[in-house]
């Protein structure tokens, strides 16, 4: 890692629907900080006031595509959201910065392979009928597949994703 920038870390995750959102953003900042990165939080971002709720949303959107693109890493919050999958925002994020060349590394509460964990039949098909993934990965293959690595905490998730970088990326 180069001493003339720290890389860029964008944060990614649920956190932003937390009733102490901001103060979660700064608590992961700062832990960056702590490990030579510098965070990017998507409440970074000003968003224009006035907006149509539309507009607004568009606004957010291509503000957070943008600091992806700026950034040199994503770090992303997988734990479970609203049910038995991460949050679909964070999906669409890892995604993004997959497909732009960028490492991601997860974070999550392991609970073993999600054909372990998730409610099914003997078969291994949940109860709509659906089969359960089982590869013995802890999220789907598309994600689990395509991060850098995986921790159980945020805080770990930062000090490991700050060693890896340390390795890959360039001088800057």
């Amino acid at each position: 890692m180069s001493t003339s920038r720290a890389p860029r870390i964008y944060l990614a995750g649920f956190d932003v629907f937390r009733t102490d959102a901001v103060e979660r953003g700064e608590y992961l900042k700062a832990l960056c900080r702590e490990q030579g990165l510098e965070g990017l939080y998507p409440f970074d971002n000003e968003v224009a006031p006035g907006l149509s709720p539309a507009d607004c949303a568009m606004q957010i959107c291509r503000l957070n595509l943008a600091m992806i693109r700026e950034a040199d890493a994503v770090l992303a919050n997988l734990n479970l959201f609203r049910g038995f999958e991460p949050d679909s925002g964070t999906a669409f994020e890892i995604g993004a910065a997959v497909a732009l060349g960028k490492p991601v590394w997860a974070y999550f509460q392991p609970q073993g392979a999600m054909r372990d964990w998730l409610p099914g039949n003997d078969q291994g098909h949940d109860a709509q009928g659906f089969l359960i993934e089982d590869f013995g990965l802890p999220r789907n293959l598309m994600i689990a597949c395509s991060w850098a690595g995986c921790s159980a905490s945020a805080e770990e998730a930062v000090l490991a994703l700050s060693r890896y970088l340390q390795r890959v990326l360039p001088e800057q």
